[in-house]
């Protein structure tokens, strides 16, 4: 990742998320949560306008047809009391205060919200997560952040703060209802209370849990205690909502030895209503009058959707479907993806264009 990260410029920067939005969007992804922490030049020097990377990535979303919550992350260390060394010197400020005056410049409207990140505790001391937190609170902004990805996370801020990530991020202020901590893999009972009390959500992103080998959420728990759940992609290598909905139930059954923890319905919820609320868009997700005109089709015509009946569609989508089976997708009343192509971009095509480009 840090070596590809050395690599990228604006423009390739542009062409590589104009065909990943792309692709999101023929998965029937109608916004994405963009968590960006890639602001400056190679050795960390801010580009003429310091703001570049983040307007390329709205850009991008314009061109592939879906909103964008630009996430923009505050990550000032390369782990507890370091200091960021190589491509980590492209993410980093230098200050808090130096983050808050570059992304108070973002611009924001129509089909753009621009959120916040404390990109983890161990990128951001708790003096400036309080920072970030107070600039998104002010503005009612959604405020993310890594929370106890791996265990190791976990030690190193024992070790200097005396407290979990979740616990940091209470005495920071971060923790309300514009909160949403992201993966919450290895929390302790007292964090999923935190979270719950506070009525945070929680992003969880299966398949690139699974890949990274960091272990399964247990999102039941969060749930039972008032948290909102939703589902993010993170890594990219897999965009299938259908599968992450799904893995949140099936990892959890491996984990627990118990069936029927998540209900197909509430499921769902997390991959459509859930994710938009805690991007910003609490008026998307959903198919009623006054929310966005958001719509995707879904064929029931593959091998994996034989036999479902109006009974059993629902349990058969969340369960068996995948974003192949996506068929035509309209953004705010906008027709995106008509019979499985996007209307504007030949996606493949343009990803692999794209990720040749960077990876040389």
């Amino acid at each position: 990742m840090y070596a590809a990260a050395e690599r990228i410029d604006p423009d390739t920067y542009l062409a590589l998320a104009r065909a990943t939005y792309a692709e999101m969007a023929l998965a029937g992804v109608t916004a994405v949560g963009e968590f960006h922490y890639l602001h400056h030049r190679p050795g960390g020097a801010p580009y003429d306008d310091p703001n570049a990377m983040g307007h390329v990535l709205i850009q991008a979303a314009a061109e592939a047809g879906i909103r964008i919550t630009l996430i923009d992350a505050c990550y000032l260390h390369g782990g507890i009391g370091e200091p960021p060394e190589g491509a980590q010197q492209r993410f980093s400020d230098g200050t808090a205060e130096a983050w808050v005056d570059r992304v108070t410049a973002l611009p924001a409207g129509g089909a753009v919200r621009v959120g916040a990140a404390i990109h983890s505790i161990r990128a951001v001391d708790p003096d400036s997560a309080r920072a970030v937190a107070g600039w998104a609170r002010e503005g009612g902004r959604p405020l993310h952040a890594h929370v106890s990805e791996q265990p190791a996370e976990n030690e190193a801020c024992a070790a200097s703060y005396g407290r979990t990530p979740t616990g940091v991020l209470a005495d920071a202020g971060a923790l309300d209802a514009h909160f949403t901590a992201i993966h919450a893999t290895h929390l302790t009972d007292e964090d999923v209370r935190l979270l719950g009390d506070a009525g945070a959500a929680c992003c969880v992103c299966p398949t690139t849990e699974r890949d990274l080998a960091d272990g399964i959420g247990g999102m039941r728990r969060l749930a039972d205690a008032g948290a909102s759940l939703s589902l993010g992609s993170d890594s990219h290598a897999v965009i299938d909502m259908f599968e992450e909905a799904r893995a949140v139930e099936l990892d959890e059954r491996l984990a627990s030895g118990e069936r029927g923890r998540h209900r197909a319905a509430d499921l769902l919820r997390a991959a459509t209503a859930g994710g938009h609320a805690c991007l910003g868009w609490p008026d998307a997700g959903r198919i009623e009058q006054g929310a966005h005109a958001d719509l995707v089709t879904v064929g029931l015509d593959s091998v994996r959707l034989a036999g479902a009946d109006h009974g059993t569609v629902l349990g058969s989508a969340i369960f068996a479907a995948s974003a192949a089976d996506v068929r035509h997708v309209l953004v705010d009343g906008h027709e995106v993806v008509r019979d499985g192509a996007h209307t504007k971009i030949d996606a493949p095509r343009e990803l692999d264009d794209a990720i040749r480009a960077v990876m040389g």
